[in-house]
């Protein structure tokens, strides 16, 4: 069974990737990007496409940032648990 999924993740992955190559190959004619100052750059869409999402990525990355060191430092206030904190006992009543 975990061969099974396994290959099934694989040829997810390559699905995607032919999509996507698909798309690049479907959209490769050449788009102009201007902006400020009068700085003009052209390059195939999909490039274009690419380094948005890119930069969509790392923003939302950065935005995280943030709330991952707060919850890294609440953390490390937390007291550590001790042995008699982690000890189960066992009981002769059914689990609910």
């Amino acid at each position: 069974m975990k061969n099974l999924t396994h290959y099934l993740g694989l040829l997810a992955k390559l699905l995607v990737f032919l999509l996507v190559l698909g798309f690049a190959l479907k959209n490769s004619h050449s788009v102009t990007f201007n902006s400020y100052l009068g700085y003009v750059w052209q390059s195939p869409l999909i490039v274009m496409l690419g380094l948005a999402f890119l930069l969509g990525a790392l923003t939302g990355g950065l935005a995280l940032l943030p709330t991952l060191f707060r919850l890294r430092r609440e953390l490390g206030r937390r007291p550590q648990p001790t042995e008699l904190d982690t000890v189960t006992q066992t009981t002769d009543m059914p689990v609910v």
